[in-house]
C-alpha cells in the first residue's frame, strides 16, 4: 500500500494515503544524482490530508492535481500539514472566458459491442426497471400516494418490480421559474422510461394541475400513464387501487431483452466528498465515463457550483465554440444566482469536505471533474432539459445531493453513480450506486457501499477497476439491486427557487 500520493508533478502538496506520524521522514523521488530526497512531516497528517514538499512563500500558490487549489495564508514550511488553517480560496467572481480547444484524444472503440438486459418501451427509449411510479402534482396528496402505492405493492406480478410513490412538498404556492422547473421535473418523471406504468395524481386546484401538466408531458402512452383528480371522484383509495391495477397488467406484459448500450444514460455526482475522492472514485468514474462513451453510450456531469475553479478543464475540452458559449453561461449564470441572493460564491465545501482533508473549493472542484473522464463534451443542458446528445453532457444543477440526482434522472439517467468518501444512505427515483472512495468506508457501510474505490489506494490498476465497475454497472442495469434499493429507499427533490405563496 502506498504511504502518499503526488497527483501531478508540478504539485507542491502530496495526500496522505495513510496518516503520517510527526517526525515521521518520507521518500520522495530519486533526485538527478540518484540520491533520495526526503520530507520530514512537522506535524502529524491525517490520511486524506495534504502535506507541503517543498516551502510555499505567504501568498504563493498551492498546487495540487497540476493546479492551483488556492493561496498560502502564511509561510508554509516543507513538511506543514497544508489545510484550511493556512490556505484560503483563490476565487472570484464572474470571470471572462477564452476558447482554447485541447485536441481531442484518439479514441479506440471496443473490441465488441456491449449490451445489458433491459426493457424497450414503445418510444424507443429503454428501461433498467419495470417500476410503477405514483407521481403527485402537489404535496398535499403526498400521504394519498404513499398509502396507494403501499396497497398496490400487494398486487404486483410479472416482470414489475415495485410501485413507489415520490412525495414533494411543491405543485402550488409558486410563481415563474420555480413553478416551471417543477412542473418540468415531474413531466420528466413521468416520460422516465424505468417506469413501466405512472400514475399521477393530482387534487384539483393547485396550480400544477394535471390539466396544465399535460403541457408539458406532450405525447404519451394511454395505456402507460394514468391520471386521478382527488376532488374530483368519491373515493380516490378505490380509484387509485383500480387504475394501479390496470397499470401493473399493463408492464407486466414487459420482459427483459438484449439492449445496446448505447441506449444506457448513466448520471454522476459526488457528495459527502474526502481527501481520497479525487485520487480514486471520482477519477474511476472518469474512466468508466470514458468506456461507456467509446461503447456508444452518454453520460451526464452535474453540480455546477462543484465546477468553480475548475471549469475551463472543461470548457476547453467542449466540442464547438457554440458549446464553449453555453458553458459559460453554464458557469456564470450560477454565479449569478449566488450573487442575487447575497450569498459567498465560493464557500461551498462542506464541515465532512474539510474533516476529510479538503481545504477549498478549488481542492473540491479539481478532484469532482475528474468524473468526466478525459472524452469532449457533447452536450450542455439547462435544469430539466432531457438529454439528446450521445456522449458526455454537462447539466445545470446544485450540488446538493438528492437535488442533483433527481435532475440527473429527469434529465434521462436510467442510473446514477455517486461516489463519496463519508458515505450516505440516499436514494434517487432511479438506482443509485453508491463508490466509496477509501476501504475503510466500504468495509464499515457494507449496506450503503456498492463498489469500492478504495482499493485504487492499495495499488489496485485504474483501467482493470473501471472495467470492473462497467460490468457491474451492466449488472444493475439488468436488475441487479443496489443497496438502497434493497433497504426500499427512493427520494426525489426538486430545486427550490423563489418565492412561495
Amino acid at each position: 500500500m502506498k504511504d502518499f500520493l503526488k497527483i501531478h508533478e508540478r504539485d507542491n502538496v502530496i495526500v496522505a494515503i495513510r496518516e503520517i506520524a510527526a517526525g515521521e521522514t518520507i521518500a520522495l523521488a530519486a533526485a538527478d544524482e540518484g540520491q533520495q530526497r526526503f520530507v520530514t512531516a512537522a506535524e502529524t497528517i491525517p490520511a486524506g490530508h495534504k502535506m507541503a514538499v517543498q516551502t510555499i512563500p505567504a501568498g504563493g500558490e498551492v498546487i495540487k492535481y497540476g493546479f492551483r487549489i488556492g493561496n498560502a495564508k502564511e509561510e508554509i514550511k516543507a513538511g506543514a500539514w497544508v489545510h484550511v488553517h493556512n490556505i484560503k480560496t483563490a476565487l472570484g467572481d464572474l470571470l471572462e472566458y477564452t476558447y482554447e480547444p485541447v485536441p481531442e484524444k484518439s479514441r479506440q472503440a471496443p473490441a465488441k459491442q456491449e449490451f445489458f438486459n433491459g426493457f424497450l418501451r414503445k418510444d424507443g427509449s429503454a428501461g433498467v426497471r419495470n417500476e410503477i411510479w405514483i407521481v403527485p402534482t402537489v404535496g398535499c396528496v403526498n400521504s394519498i400516494a404513499q398509502e396507494m402505492a403501499k396497497r398496490a405493492n400487494a398486487k404486483i406480478r410479472g416482470t414489475v418490480d415495485e410501485v413507489i410513490a415520490f412525495p414533494h412538498p411543491y405543485g402550488c404556492s409558486q410563481m415563474g421559474d420555480d413553478q416551471e422547473h417543477t412542473r418540468t421535473i415531474l413531466a420528466d418523471l413521468i416520460r422516465h422510461p424505468n417506469a413501466g406504468g405512472v400514475l399521477v395524481l393530482g387534487l384539483g386546484c393547485e396550480n400544477s394541475n394535471i390539466g396544465e401538466l399535460k403541457r408539458y408531458i406532450g405525447e404519451y402512452d394511454e395505456e402507460r400513464v394514468k391520471f386521478l383528480v382527488c376532488q374530483e371522484c368519491e373515493d380516490e383509495m378505490e380509484e387509485g387501487a383500480r387504475l394501479l391495477d390496470g397499470l401493473i397488467d399493463y408492464a407486466a406484459c414487459f420482459t427483459r431483452e438484449k439492449i445496446s448500450v448505447s441506449k444506457l444514460v448513466i448520471g454522476m455526482k459526488c457528495g459527502g466528498s474526502d481527501g481520497f475522492s479525487g485520487i480514486t472514485a471520482n477519477p474511476l468514474v472518469g474512466r468508466f465515463s470514458d468506456f461507456m462513451i467509446d461503447s456508444g453510450g452518454t453520460t451526464i456531469l452535474t453540480e455546477v457550483p462543484e465546477m468553480f475553479g475548475a471549469e475551463t478543464l472543461l470548457m476547453n475540452r467542449c466540442a464547438s465554440k457554440e458549446l464553449f458559449a453555453q458553458t459559460v453561461s453554464l458557469i456564470n449564470d450560477f454565479k449569478q444566482y449566488f450573487k442575487d441572493n447575497h450569498q459567498t460564491i465560493y464557500e461551498n465545501p462542506s464541515p465532512g469536505n474539510k474533516k476529510g482533508g479538503i481545504s477549498t473549493l478549488e481542492d473540491k472542484s479539481l478532484g469532482c471533474t475528474q468524473k468526466s473522464g478525459s472524452a469532449p463534451v457533447k452536450g450542455v443542458l439547462a435544469y430539466g432539459e432531457r438529454v439528446s446528445q450521445a456522449g458526455l453532457n454537462l447539466l445545470s444543477a446544485p450540488g446538493n445531493d438528492l437535488v442533483a440526482s433527481t435532475a440527473l434522472a429527469a434529465s434521462g439517467a436510467q442510473i446514477v453513480l455517486f461516489t463519496t468518501g463519508r458515505g450516505t444512505p440516499f436514494a434517487s427515483p432511479v438506482p443509485t450506486v453508491k463508490i466509496s472512495s477509501n476501504s475503510a468506508l466500504a468495509g464499515r457501510k457494507k449496506n450503503w457501499i456498492d463498489f469500492n474505490a478504495g482499493v485504487l489506494a492499495e495499488d489496485a490498476l485504474l483501467d482493470q477497476t473501471a472495467k470492473k465497475l462497467f460490468d457491474y454497472v451492466l449488472s444493475v442495469a439488468s436488475g441487479e439491486k443496489v443497496c438502497s434499493e434493497k433497504a426500499g429507499f427512493h427520494d426525489m427533490a426538486i430545486f427550490k427557487q423563489g418565492v412561495t405563496l
